[in-house]
C-alpha cells in the first residue's frame, strides 16, 4: 500500500481503532511512552547531525554560512573601492572649487598688479584655505612663482605641477603623490577683463582628509554578516527539526529507497494506477493510466469531473465503491477497471483505481487512427497554409504541416515568374523556395538553388503530364538517378529510399512541384499517400496562387505609388533634408511628401495622408502633389493653400461618389510648412495631421503647437499659420500618423516615444532618420510611414543687401549705383548690366504704379534674387506691346535677362522678383 504524505482526512473506522489505543491497557500504553522518548532522543541526535554538516539540513548550512561570508567579504571590498573612488573624486571637486573660487574672488586679479601680491593674498589665502579644509591654497604668476602658500619659507619658489593648459585658458586637476601624501591639486587661470591670464591660482587637499566612511560604514557590514549567520543557525536548526517531525525519524537512504521503490512501481507496471481522494480530486496516476485515459499533462490535483472522462467513468472513479473488473468503452479502448478503498488497516481515506487494456480489434484501431491523422493532416494544411498572402511564407508553411507527420523531407521548387507575381513560363528552371526536414544535413538542393529537372526524371514527367508521380524505391529508379549521379547517390545513401512528386496547379497553370521523400519508415510510400500527397497540394496550390495574385497587383500598386512619389529631392540651400517612407506591410496608402523651392530663396515642406488604401488612394496622393505643386507656384500662404486643397479634396470626393466607381476619399491629411533662411522663422499649418516636432540646436524636443485644423475634404473651417522661430541649426521633423499611431498603441504613447527617439538622434537629418525608423522596429508597419526631416541654414548677412527707395524717379539711378557696388563687392561685375536692367525696371514700374514704401532688396544664393517691395497689390502682367505704344516693354525685357521672375503677395503689399544664374 502507498501511503501519501499530507493526507489528514479520515474514516470512521480508524477513529475507532484510535480510541481503542487510548483505552489499551497500561503494557501498550508504556511501549507507546517509549516510542515517543525514542522519536525524542532521535530528533536532538538528528538536530545535532544536522548542524554538523552530514544531513541535507546541515550543508545547507554550511552553503548559507559559506554565502555569507562571501557577501560580507564582497561587501567590504566594493566599500574600499568606492570609498577610495569618492575620496578621489570629492577631493578634485573640492579643490577645483576652492581654486575657481579664490581665483574670481574680488580682489584676486587687482592684487597680481600690486608691487607685492604676498602681502595682501598670504593672509586671504591662508584665511579661505582653512575656511574650505584645503591643505593649500598657493598663488602664482604665470611663470608658476608662488606668492603664497602655508608655508612661508616656500614663497617666490616655483610651483610643482602642471600649469601649461591654465595658462592656455583651461583647468587642471591632477593627483600627485606630495610631501603630505597622495594629494589632488586644481589649478586654474586667473583673467582679465580682455581674456588674457594674468596669474594662476592652485588648491589642493590629501585624499585621507576626505575619507573616513569605510571606518563608519564596517562595524555595520560585519554586523549584518553576524545577524545572517545567527539567522541561517536557527533556521536551519528549525528546517531540521520539523524534517524530522514530518518523516517521523527516516533518514534520507530510507526515504530515497521507498520513493525509489514507489516510482519505479507506479512507472513500470503495464496497468494504469490512479489514487483518488475522499474529495473526488486525483491525487496520481502512473504513465500507463494517463496514456489509457487520455489525461492531461495537469491532471493531478484536479477533481476527477474536470479530466473530461466519459460519465460512466467518471461516476465509478469518484464515488470510490468496489469494482472488480468493470468493463468500460473510453474512448477507443475497452479498459477492464477494478477499484478499492485505502482507508482498509487505518489507511488514508480515498481510493484505487487499477486500469487494464483489454481491447482485442487492435489492428482495426490502428487504422482507424490512422484515418483520424490523415484527416487532421489536411485539416491542418488548410488553417495552417496560406496565413499571409507571400509566396515564399506559404511554401514554408506547407514545409512545416508536412514534415515529419506525412513525410521526413519535403521541398518546394517554384518558377521564378510566380515568385514575382507573373504567369510561369512551361521549360524554364524552377527554384528551390522552400525545404523541410527531420534533419538539416541531408544532400538536398539547398533553398534558393534554379534546377532544371532532366526529361527522365519523375519531376519532369509530373510536371508534363499534370499528375502526382510516385517512385518507391529511389536506389532503382533510373529516371530519378540520371538528374544528378553525384547528388542522388548521396541522398541513397543517406537513407532517403521513397519519393512523391506532386505539380502545384492553379487552374490551367502548373506553378511547380512539391516532393516528398522519406526515410525513416522502412515501407515505402504507398497508392492511398500519392492520394494523400495530391490533396494536400492541392490545398497549398491554391494560397499560393493567391499569393501569387497578391504579389502582382501588390507590385503594380507599389510602382504606381512610388512613381508618384519624388524620386530626388530639388537643390536648395535653405535646408538639409533627409527623408524615409515605408510602404505599409499589405496594400498601398495615400502617404507622401514634398520638398518645393520657393521665390526669395525660400522652401516649402509638405507632408500628406490620403485616408484609405490601394491605387484609389495612391491615385488621389499623386492628384494632391500635383495640387501642391501648382498652388506653391502662387506663393500662398500655407493658411489658404491648405484651404484650396480643402475644396480639391471636396470636389474629389463629390466625383467618386457621384461615379460610383469606388469609395469615397473621405478626406486627407496635409501639414506644409515654408522655411524664409533669411528671417529665419517658419510659416505652419496643418490640416488634421500630427504636429511637427522641432529639435533645437541643444538636442530639446518639442511638439510645435498648431491649431490641427479640420482635415481637408470636409469644409466649413478655416485654417490657421503659427510662425515658429528657428535657430540656425534646427531640425524640424514632419511625419505620418503611421509612425506615431498603431491598433496597438494610441497616438500620445506614439508621441513620447518619438520624443524620446529623437532627443537620442544625432545631429545629422540622416541620422535622425535612421534613429527613428531603428525605435519604431519591426519595419513591416500596418499602414504606410513618411518621415522628413529638415535642418534649417541662415542666409549669410553679407548675402543680403536691402535699400529703401524714395518716392523719387531720380532714385532709380542711386539704386543702380548701389547694385553695382554691392556686385562688385560679390564679385559678380559680369551681372552689373542685366542687373542694373533688371532692377531698373521693376523700380520703375513700383513708382509708377506701386505705392509707398518701396524697398529693394538682392539676395546672393544659388542664383541671383532681386525683389522689389511695394505696397501696391496690383500685380502687373506680361504682355507684347505694339510698335506703336510708349511702354509696355520692360516687363518683356525682365522675363528675358531673368531665368524666372514672378509676383508674390504679402499682408502689405506685394512683391515682384526675377532670379538670374551665377556665373
Amino acid at each position: 500500500m502507498v501511503r501519501l504524505p499530507g493526507r489528514t482526512g479520515t474514516r470512521p473506522n480508524r477513529r475507532a481503532g484510535d480510541r481503542r489505543l487510548e483505552h489499551a491497557p497500561g503494557p501498550a500504553r508504556r511501549a507507546r511512552e517509549r516510542a515517543e522518548e525514542a522519536r525524542s532522543v532521535t530528533g536532538r541526535a538528528g538536530l545535532r547531525a544536522a548542524l554538523s554538516g552530514r544531513s541535507v539540513a546541515g550543508q545547507v548550512f554550511m552553503l548559507q554560512v559559506a554565502i555569507v561570508l562571501l557577501l560580507v567579504l564582497g561587501a567590504v571590498v566594493a566599500l574600499v573601492l568606492q570609498v577610495r573612488h569618492d575620496s578621489t573624486q570629492e577631493a578634485r571637486n573640492r579643490s577645483l572649487a576652492v581654486a575657481e573660487t579664490f581665483a574670481n574672488a574680488p580682489g584676486t586679479r587687482a592684487a597680481l598688479s600690486t608691487p607685492d601680491p604676498t602681502a595682501v593674498l598670504q593672509p586671504r589665502a591662508e584665511d579661505a584655505r582653512k575656511a574650505a579644509h584645503v591643505d593649500f591654497i598657493v598663488v602664482m604668476n604665470t611663470d608658476g612663482i608662488r606668492y603664497t602658500h602655508p608655508k612661508p619659507d616656500r614663497i617666490g619658489k616655483k610651483f610643482v605641477g602642471t600649469i601649461q593648459p591654465a595658462l592656455n585658458g583651461g583647468t587642471v586637476v591632477e593627483e600627485v603623490n606630495g610631501t603630505i601624501g597622495r594629494l589632488v591639486q586644481a589649478v586654474v587661470p586667473v583673467k582679465a577683463p580682455d581674456g588674457k591670464v594674468v596669474g594662476l591660482v592652485s588648491a589642493g587637499i590629501t585624499t585621507h582628509n576626505v575619507g573616513g566612511l569605510a571606518d563608519r560604514q564596517l562595524p555595520v557590514v560585519l554586523g549584518a554578516a553576524a545577524a545572517g549567520l545567527a539567522l541561517a543557525t536557527a533556521g536551519t536548526a528549525l528546517v531540521s527539526r520539523r524534517l524530522l517531525r514530518q518523516t517521523h525519524g527516516l533518514g534520507p537512504g530510507e526515504m530515497t529507497r521507498m520513493y525509489e521503490h514507489h516510482d519505479a512501481v507506479l512507472h513500470s507496471v503495464r496497468e494504469g494506477v490512479i489514487i483518488v481522494g475522499d474529495e473526488g480530486e486525483l491525487l496520481l496516476a502512473n504513465d500507463e493510466a494517463h496514456r489509457l485515459l487520455d489525461l492531461p499533462g495537469d491532471a493531478e490535483r484536479r477533481r476527477v469531473s474536470e479530466l473530461g472522462l466519459d460519465p460512466v467513468t467518471e461516476e465509478l472513479l469518484a464515488s470510490g465503491r468496489i469494482a472488480t473488473d468493470e468493463v468500460h468503452l473510453v474512448g477507443d479502448r475497452l479498459l477492464a477497471i477494478n477499484q478499492r478503498p485505502t482507508d482498509l488497516d487505518g489507511g488514508p481515506s480515498g481510493s484505487v483505481a487499477t486500469l487494464r487494456d483489454s481491447t482485442e480489434l487492435r489492428a482495426l484501431s490502428g487504422r482507424a487512427e490512422l484515418a483520424r491523422e490523415r484527416l487532421s493532416l489536411l485539416y491542418d494544411a488548410g488553417v495552417g497554409v496560406g496565413t499571409t498572402l507571400d509566396v515564399t511564407r506559404t511554401a514554408q508553411e506547407l514545409t512545416k504541416v508536412a514534415v515529419p507527420r506525412f513525410a521526413d523531407f519535403v521541398t518546394v521548387d517554384l518558377y521564378d515568374a510566380v515568385l514575382a507575381g507573373e504567369d510561369p513560363e512551361p521549360g524554364a528552371a524552377l527554384r528551390r523556395v522552400a525545404a523541410g526536414g527531420i534533419a538539416q544535413d541531408a544532400p538536398l538542393y539547398p533553398v534558393g538553388h534554379q534546377i532544371r529537372f532532366v526529361s527522365t526524371s519523375p519531376q519532369a514527367h509530373s510536371l508534363k503530364t499534370r499528375r502526382p508521380v510516385l517512385e518507391p524505391r529511389l536506389e532503382a529508379a533510373t529516371g530519378w538517378l540520371a538528374q544528378d549521379l553525384e547528388r542522388t547517390g548521396q541522398i541513397v545513401a543517406y537513407g532517403i529510399h521513397s519519393l512523391i512528386t506532386v505539380p502545384v496547379r492553379a487552374g490551367t497553370l502548373v506553378l511547380g512541384l512539391v516532393n516528398f521523400y522519406r526515410s525513416e519508415k522502412a515501407e515505402p510510400f504507398d497508392a492511398e499517400e500519392l492520394a494523400l500527397a495530391e490533396e494536400l497540394v492541392a490545398r497549398a496550390a491554391v494560397s499560393i496562387d493567391n499569393a501569387r495574385r497578391y504579389t502582382r497587383e501588390h507590385g503594380m500598386a507599389v510602382t504606381l505609388q512610388r512613381s508618384l512619389l519624388p524620386r530626388s529631392l530639388p537643390e536648395q540651400s535653405a535646408l538639409d533634408i533627409a527623408y524615409r517612407y515605408l510602404p505599409a506591410q499589405s496594400g498601398v496608402g495615400g502617404d507622401w511628401f514634398d520638398v518645393l523651392p520657393l521665390s526669395g530663396a525660400r522652401v516649402a515642406l509638405v507632408v500628406g495622408d490620403v485616408v484609405g488604401h490601394g491605387l484609389h488612394a495612391a491615385a488621389t496622393m499623386g492628384r494632391l502633389r500635383t495640387a501642391v505643386h501648382n498652388f506653391s507656384a502662387l506663393d500662398l500662404p500655407p493658411d489658404e493653400l491648405l484651404g484650396l486643397l480643402d475644396e480639391l479634396v471636396g470636389r474629389i470626393d463629390q466625383d467618386e461618389s457621384a461615379e460610383s466607381a469606388g469609395a469615397p476619399v473621405t478626406g486627407a491629411t496635409c501639414l506644409y510648412a515654408i522655411y524664409d533662411p533669411v528671417s529665419r522663422r517658419c510659416a505652419v499649418a496643418r490640416a488634421g495631421h500630427p504636429p511637427p516636432a522641432v529639435i533645437a540646436p541643444d538636442g530639446t524636443v518639442t511638439f510645435a503647437e498648431v491649431p490641427a485644423g479640420p482635415p481637408l475634404g470636409l469644409g466649413g473651417l478655416p485654417f490657421e499659420t503659427v510662425e515658429l522661430d528657428l535657430a540656425e541649426g534646427s531640425r524640424l521633423v514632419m511625419y505620418t500618423d503611421g509612425l506615431v499611431e498603431d491598433r496597438g498603441r494610441d497616438i500620445d504613447t506614439g508621441l513620447e516615444e518619438l520624443r524620446g527617439a529623437l532627443a537620442a538622434a544625432g545631429g545629422s537629418p540622416e541620422e535622425t532618420c535612421r534613429a527613428v525608423l531603428d525605435a519604431r522596429m519591426p519595419f513591416r508597419p500596418g499602414d504606410d510611414i513618411a518621415l522628413l526631416v529638415a535642418r534649417t541654414r541662415a542666409l549669410p548677412a553679407d548675402a543680403i543687401a536691402e535699400w529703401e527707395v524714395p518716392a523719387d524717379p531720380a532714385a532709380v539711378s542711386e539704386v543702380r549705383a548701389a547694385v553695382t557696388r554691392r556686385l562688385a563687392r560679390w564679385g559678380l561685375e559680369e551681372l552689373t548690366f542685366t542687373t542694373e536692367l533688371v532692377l531698373s525696371e521693376l523700380v520703375t514700374n513700383a513708382l509708377r504704379y506701386g505705392g509707398e514704401p518701396i524697398r529693394v532688396r538682392m539676395l546672393r544664393d544659388r542664383t541671383l534674387i532681386c525683389e522689389v517691395y511695394d505696397s501696391g497689390n496690383t500685380s502687373p502682367h506680361l504682355r507684347y506691346a505694339a510698335t506703336t505704344d510708349e511702354g509696355g516693354r520692360g516687363l518683356f525685357l525682365v522675363a528675358q535677362l531673368a531665368e524666372r521672375w514672378g509676383t508674390r503677395y504679402t499682408p502689405t503689399g506685394k512683391v515682384i522678383w526675377a532670379e538670374q544664374p551665377l556665373p
